[in-house]
C-alpha cells in the first residue's frame, strides 16, 4: 500500500510497478535505430563486461524511470550483495515510516526538585537513538544545565537506554577495529567511535583515547589502549568487565598517527563524557545506573533536537554512514509496530516493506547499511524499486551526484549525462544504483551489481583489511559502471 505521507512527499512518483515483472533472464539487445554512427559504434553491454575482466558475476537492469519500460538487462534475476546500495532502500523506508520532518530528541530529565542549584532527585540522560549526536551537542546540554543554576545532584545519575535495542556490532564478520562497524544504542556519540592518537617521545609513546569533536577532546576510560611488543596483528580487542580493552602493535605505530576505533559500549561512552562535561561546570555526578525508561512525569531540564530526518538522510546518502542507516532502519521497523531484537529481524521487516511498497518481489536484508554480505537483491528488483520511488521524487533528491570521468580519471565537468546514485563497496563487491538523465531529457533507472564472491571468500584472515587486488577490482568495476551508463545515454536516449 502507498501511504498518504509517502505519496504526498513525492517518494512514489510512478506507478509502473508491473514493467519489470516479466524481465527476461537473458540480456536484451536494443533494436538498432537509424541514429547515426555514434549508436552503431557504441559497444554492446556484453563487450563492456567482457573487457572489464572482473570475474565473478555482473548483473544489471536499466529501464525508463517514468514508463517502466525495460531497456536492457544482464543477469537481472541473479541475487547479489547490494553493499551500501541498501542504504537507498533504508532511506526510503525511514522516510515512509517516520516522515521527512522527524527529529531525534536527546534529553536530560528529572523527577526531583531543583532549588537553589540543588537537585533533590535522580538526573536522567535519555537517548532517542540520534545517530549524528556528537560531543559538542552533549556539551551544549551540559552548558544549559549549568546556565539554569544546577550545582549539585543528591540522587542517582541514571541513563535510559530503551529507545533502541543494544547491538554489539553491525556485522560480526568484520575486523574488530574498523570504525565503520560500531555498536548501536539509544545513546550514540560521535558515530560510536573513539579517537586513538599516538606520538613517539624518544623510545616511548604518548597515547590518548578521547571523544573528540570539532571543539572538544574529553578523555575517556570506557575504551583503553595498551601498546604491546609485536608487529602483527596491529590491533586486538577484548571485552573487559567495564571497558573496551584494546592493544596495538608497537611495530605498526611509526612516529605519530591517529585512528578512529569502534565503541562497543555506546551508552556508557556517552554517560562518561557527560560526567566529564558536567564536572567542568563544577557538578559531580555519581556512577551511572542504566534503565529502560525515565519516569513519564519527569521534567525536561535540557534537550538537544536533531536536524530533520530529510537532512540526516542526505548526509547518510553522501557519506554512507553505517550507524545512521542502522538506527533509522531500526526506528522505522519499530514505527511499523515491530520491536526487533537484532538487525536480522529488522532487516526482514524492511524486506517485507520493500516488497509491499516498492514492488521488489525478491530481496533479503540482514541489516540496513549493506555492511553484512548476507543481504541479497536482484538487479531487476532494485531497479523496480527505483522506478516506483520516482525519477523526480524525494529519494532521487537525496542521492549523491556521480561525476563522469575521462580515461585518466578526471571529472568531465560538462558531461551530457547527469547521474545521481548510491554507491556500494565491499571487498570484491562494487555496486551502483540510481538515476541517469540522458541528453534528451529521458530519465533512466538503473542498477549495476558486480561481485566476485569466490574471490571474496578466499581472502586469508590476515589480509581482510586490505586484501590484494581489491583496489584493482574496484577501479575496474567503476569503469565498467560508467561505460554502461554512457552506453545507455547514447542508445536509449
Amino acid at each position: 500500500m502507498i501511504t498518504r505521507r509517502l505519496f504526498a512527499g513525492g517518494l512514489l512518483a510512478s506507478t509502473a510497478s508491473a514493467a519489470l515483472a516479466g524481465a527476461p533472464e537473458r540480456s536484451l539487445r536494443p533494436q538498432v535505430r537509424p541514429l547515426g554512427l555514434l549508436i552503431r559504434t557504441t559497444p554492446d553491454a556484453s563487450d563492456i563486461i567482457r573487457d572489464a575482466g572482473l570475474g565473478g558475476r555482473v548483473g544489471f537492469a536499466v529501464a525508463d524511470a517514468v514508463t517502466g519500460e525495460v531497456l536492457e538487462v544482464s543477469n537481472p534475476l541473479y541475487p547479489l550483495p547490494p553493499a551500501s546500495v541498501a542504504k537507498a532502500v533504508s532511506c526510503a523506508y525511514a522516510l515512509d515510516r517516520l516522515g521527512p520532518g522527524y527529529r531525534f530528541r536527546t534529553r536530560v530529565v528529572s523527577d526531583g526538585v531543583l532549588s537553589d542549584g540543588r537537585l533533590d532527585g535522580d538526573l536522567w540522560l535519555v537517548g532517542s537513538g540520534d545517530p549524528v549526536f556528537d560531543t559538542d551537542a552533549l556539551a551544549g546540554m551540559a552548558e544549559a544545565l549549568a546556565a539554569m543554576g544546577l550545582r549539585e545532584v543528591t540522587g542517582r545519575f541514571r541513563v535510559a537506554t530503551g529507545a533502541l535495542p543494544e547491538i554489539w556490532q553491525i556485522d560480526p564478520a568484520q575486523l574488530p577495529h574498523v570504525g565503520y562497524n560500531p555498536a548501536i544504542s539509544a545513546l550514540n556519540l560521535n558515530f560510536n567511535r573513539v579517537h586513538f592518537e599516538w606520538e613517539r617521545e624518544g623510545e616511548e609513546y604518548t597515547i590518548s583515547m578521547d571523544a573528540r569533536s570539532a571543539n572538544l577532546r574529553p578523555a575517556v576510560q570506557v575504551a583503553r589502549m595498551q601498546i604491546e611488543e609485536r608487529t602483527v596483528p596491529v590491533y586486538t580487542y577484548t571485552d573487559a568487565d567495564n571497558h573496551d580493552a584494546w592493544t596495538v602493535a608497537r611495530g605498526a605505530l611509526g612516529d605519530a598517527g591517529a585512528r578512529w576505533l569502534p565503541v562497543r559500549r555506546p551508552a556508557a561512552y556517552m554517560a562518561e563524557v557527560f560526567q566529564t562535561l558536567m564536572q567542568s561546570h563544577g557538578v559531580r555526578l555519581p556512577s551511572p545506573a542504566y534503565d529502560d525508561r525515565a519516569p513519564e512525569t519527569a521534567l525536561v531540564l535540557a534537550e538537544h533536537v536533531s536536524d530533520p530526518l530529510n537532512d540526516i538522510m542526505r548526509g547518510m546518502m553522501r557519506w554512507s554512514t553505517n550507524l545512521t542507516a542502522e538506527v533509522v532502519g531500526l526506528m522505522a521497523t519499530q514505527a511499523g509496530g515491530v520491536r526487533p531484537a537484532n538487525l536480522t529481524e529488522s532487516g526482514a521487516a524492511m524486506t517485507d516493506w520493500m516488497r509491499d511498497t516498492l514492488g521488489a518481489r525478491n530481496a533479503t536484508f540482514v541489516d540496513h547499511s549493506g555492511l553484512g554480505v548476507g543481504s541479497r537483491i536482484r538487479p531487476q528488483d532494485m531497479t523496480q524499486a527505483l522506478i516506483n520511488a520516482g525519477p523526480t521524487g524525494t529519494l532521487r533528491d537525496l542521492m549523491k551526484d556521480i561525476p563522469m570521468r575521462d580515461s585518466a580519471g578526471n571529472v568531465i565537468a560538462d558531461h551530457p549525462i547527469d547521474v545521481v546514485a548510491k554507491t556500494g563497496t565491499l571487498n570484491f563487491v562494487s555496486t551502483l544504483a540510481g538515476y541517469a538523465r540522458a541528453p534528451s531529457g529521458r530519465d533512466l533507472a538503473f542498477t549495476i551489481f558486480c561481485a566476485d564472491m569466490d574471490r571474496r571468500d578466499a581472502i586469508p584472515a590476515d589480509q581482510l583489511e586490505r586484501p590484494p587486488g581489491t583496489r584493482t577490482y574496484n577501479g575496474a568495476a567503476k569503469r565498467l559502471q560508467q561505460a554502461l551508463i554512457e552506453r545507455w545515454g547514447i542508445v536509449h536516449a
